[in-house]
């Protein structure tokens, strides 16, 4: 008897993805795979494999990621300061490129002839897998059912869970719930009534954050201990890649930390507004340009500042596995050796305040800086120095 064919489904266990599985089932001759990948969400193991099996799945995978994600994907973006659009830190962007990467590993383990994904045809996580989806398993075929399928609204998406029993969700006000992804590095909630920009954020939906006013009224002090250009410990103490955001996720949500409400230009070409949470990325961001402004020199710095744009731009766009996005690593990392040491920071009601900077370096002299008369600096030159800018100013007219 031959076998069925197999599709991979990254699978949440939630709505969206619940019905694609039964959708997938009634739609494909073949056996659907549940893959999640553990990046750090808010994941309910035991809900994932019993609703699953609800649907008759046998093989079901969860692959814990959360120290890859971080290390791999959060850390080298955080040495390229990557905001998207002067506010974004891209939070879901890179979280597509490892679950796209990991699903094809499954499926050509279990010589599945294609994937799916829970994306909307609309958005922009469609492109980020399927960008990632091509470029390690080009040969596999890609069911994007947001494209195809004949539910066209949040509406008949509520019909059929209904017509085929599948649980459907509620908010903490007892409605259908936001559209919501999260990952150890932030969260994002986006739809109903946020979908118009006069309206005001409800305070309910923050997942991870306190808001300013509800944070303590005594402030916080964190130091966060930096090694070629990554961190390693908080308050001295070394923790591994995902140990460490945790720790400070917690420490910045208390204190009201990381939120922000952004409407974004999407790669499509549309308008989105969106609310997110990155308390321990917002961290991390400040913490890490204050490190490298005492340990490396202008030059470096504002050659990463030119690029950086362009960086989170590929980021954003889910082009993280490509030849662009490699090059311009290299350029962030070209002096990440030099950038070691501690930096202390005050946190308190949403604020993040720079309390110390503590390094070995000796790209910030002392000496050079001191008002005091010293001779480690020839003031003469300062006049040669205008003079030839003076001419190359009246060059430039």
């Amino acid at each position: 008897m031959k076998s069925k064919k197999r599709i991979v489904l990254a699978y949440s266990g939630g709505l969206d993805t619940s019905i694609i599985l039964k959708w997938l089932q009634e739609n494909y001759d073949a056996e659907v795979i549940c893959y999640t990948a553990d990046i750090g969400q808010e994941i309910n193991r035991k809900k994932i494999i019993s609703n699953a099996k609800k649907f008759g799945v046998k093989n079901i995978i969860i692959n814990d990621l959360k120290d890859i994600f971080v290390k791999d994907y959060v850390f080298p973006m955080i040495r390229g300061h990557a905001v998207y659009e002067g506010v974004y830190l891209l939070g879901t962007s890179i979280a597509r490129p490892l679950i796209a990467k990991d699903q094809i590993k499954i499926a050509k383990k279990y010589k599945a002839y294609a994937v799916s994904h829970g994306a909307t045809g609309k958005g922009n996580d469609q492109i980020r897998f399927e960008l990632g989806y091509h470029y390690f398993g080009p040969k596999i075929k890609i069911i994007s059912p947001w494209r195809i399928w004949k539910l066209k609204s949040r509406t008949d998406l509520i019909k059929y869970a209904k017509k085929f029993n599948i649980p459907i969700p509620k908010d903490k006000k007892g409605a259908p719930p936001f559209s919501v992804d999260d990952n150890l590095f932030h969260t994002s909630t986006e739809g109903k009534v946020l979908e118009n920009p006069k309206n005001s954020a409800p305070e309910f939906i923050f997942q991870r954050t306190n808001s300013p006013e509800k944070a303590p009224s005594k402030a916080t002090f964190v130091t966060i201990n930096f090694k070629n250009g990554d961190p390693i410990g908080v308050n001295g103490k070394k923790l591994r890649p995902s140990k460490l955001l945790e720790k400070l996720n917690q420490l910045a949500g208390k204190n009201g930390i990381g939120r922000v409400d952004l409407v974004e230009n999407r790669f499509l070409g549309m308008k989105s507004r969106g609310v997110y949470e990155t308390p321990g990325g917002t961290l991390l961001i400040h913490a890490h340009r204050a490190i490298e402004s005492v340990t490396l020199n202008k030059e470096t710095m504002h050659k990463k500042d030119k690029v950086m744009s362009r960086y989170a731009e590929l980021i954003y766009n889910g082009y993280w596995f490509s030849k662009e996005r490699f090059k311009l690593q290299k350029i962030i990392d070209l002096k990440k050796n030099k950038v070691n040491g501690s930096i202390k920071l005050k946190l308190y009601k949403g604020n993040i305040i720079i309390e110390s900077r503590i390094t070995n370096s000796n790209a910030y002299s002392m000496k050079r800086v001191s008002f005091e008369e010293n001779k480690s600096f020839n003031k003469s030159n300062v006049e040669r120095f205008i003079n030839f800018h003076k001419k190359k100013l009246r060059n430039n007219q």
